[in-house]
């Protein structure tokens, strides 16, 4: 996947300096289910306010999996109560879907065109039986903006924060 396929799944308009959040599902949303997140998503973004002066974001479920919310703060700085109030959302998705947002232990893949899920313990173990290579995509949620998320959202493991915590198999 290049950034420009990446690029078609955000809205335009947008400052590349928005600010972005990254939220990875400790599984896949089903067709229905990612449609219900979608609604919700749309209900929040489209009120979504920081003192009372509305703020011009976006929410979308990724792959059925990653909720990336935006906020282009070039007219209005979203402030702790609005980023609270996104995260609100995520908690919610959290209850009504008995999925886990915040798990950070979890490192996902692109493989074969699918988003997959290995425990950060079993990463070097996936390695060295040769279930991914050095090359293989790695979901950098870390990503903090839009030019980020285009650019560092989806690098090779070598290009990664998680390189330096892994040894490459002889």
């Amino acid at each position: 996947m290049q950034t420009q396929e990446i690029k078609d799944l955000l809205p335009e308009g947008f400052s590349g300096q928005s600010r972005v959040w990254v939220y990875q599902s400790s599984r896949a949303f089903i067709e229905k289910e990612a449609a219900e997140v979608n609604e919700q998503l749309t209900q929040f973004y489209t009120q979504w306010e920081t003192h009372g002066t509305p703020v011009k974001g976006w929410a979308q479920l990724l792959f059925r999996q990653f909720v990336v919310v935006i906020a282009d703060e070039t007219s209005a700085q979203v402030s702790g109560c609005s980023t609270d109030s996104s995260v609100r959302v995520i908690k919610s998705l959290e209850r009504q879907y008995d999925v886990n947002f915040f798990d950070r232990m979890m490192i996902t893949f692109l493989r074969k065109g699918n988003a997959e899920m290995l425990p950060f313990n079993q990463v070097q173990y996936a390695l060295d039986k040769g279930f991914i290579d050095m090359g293989t995509l790695l979901f950098n949620n870390v990503v903090t903006t839009k030019d980020e998320l285009l650019d560092k959202w989806l690098i090779p493991l070598k290009d990664s924060w998680m390189a330096s915590r892994v040894s490459v198999p002889q």
